[in-house]
């Protein structure tokens, strides 16, 4: 392991223009669980088994919006959660001009937490949240504290989304346009905590024109023969190393 750390410290030192592309494995160690090792979850109310993608789809937030806020509220947001060694380290490279972007999948908000700026949210986030009917904004903080499971907004009374991208949705033009930018610039591209399976999110890769791929995961990915380092191991603790023990 410490031959495959020294060899990330290496391409960090040598690289101006680094984007990290990471997935859900780097808020677990935040303590948020992957949503999607759930699956069946059975409904008394509606006498049904879902998955967790139903139980977060378009369709599923209209229909039901009683069991959406449910499983939402227990399942997707963790106002406790508090940066990793991961976060910190990706906050630290943005700092010293290294890393130019960070691209996530996840929607908990804990790059910015950390310090990261320039941060693309593929799959929106918990912390911003908008009226259907007038629009009027809402924080995590004020959205919670709207009363009751269904959030109805306190100047018209429509239901206030979550801005998160649910499935059957697409994903924020704006996002996408930086995403593919970031990318097709960068120098280095570190993917972390994910196994690549989440389409169209896990295709933007592609666009990366640049020579090394690092890849830290804690399992083998379909990716693993594609990047030039493989570290199965966790992020916090690999960046921790190649990081924030380098650069105090």
């Amino acid at each position: 392991m410490s031959d495959k750390i020294n060899e990330l410290k290496k391409l960090i030192e040598k690289s101006n223009n680094i984007v990290f592309f990471g997935g859900a494995g780097v808020s677990t160690e935040s303590n948020i669980p992957d949503f999607r090792s759930s699956s069946g979850l059975f409904s008394e109310k509606l006498n049904k088994n879902f998955t967790p993608e139903q139980l977060v789809s378009h369709t599923f937030f209209v229909r039901y919006p009683d069991e959406f806020f449910k499983f939402y509220k227990d399942k997707l947001i963790y106002p406790d959660a508090k940066p990793n060694n991961a976060h910190k380290a990706l906050a630290k490279l943005e700092e010293m001009g290294k890393l130019k972007a960070v691209i996530t999948q996840n929607i908990d908000g804990l790059h910015q937490m950390a310090g990261s700026k320039n941060v693309f949210e593929l799959h929106g986030s918990v912390h911003r949240n908008y009226c259907t009917k007038c629009h009027k904004f809402f924080d995590l903080d004020d959205m919670l504290a709207l009363g009751g499971n269904i959030p109805h907004c306190d100047k018209c009374g429509g239901i206030v989304k979550p801005d998160v991208v649910l499935y059957e949705e697409g994903l924020d033009n704006n996002v996408i346009n930086e995403t593919i930018r970031a990318l097709t610039y960068a120098d280095l591209l570190i993917i972390g905590g994910t196994s690549l399976v989440v389409y169209p999110a896990a295709s933007f890769i592609n666009y990366y024109r640049g020579k090394d791929v690092v890849l830290i995961n804690k399992s083998s990915t379909g990716y693993d023969n594609q990047a030039s380092l493989v570290i199965n191991d966790s992020i916090g603790e690999v960046l921790k190393e190649a990081v924030l023990d380098v650069y105090k």
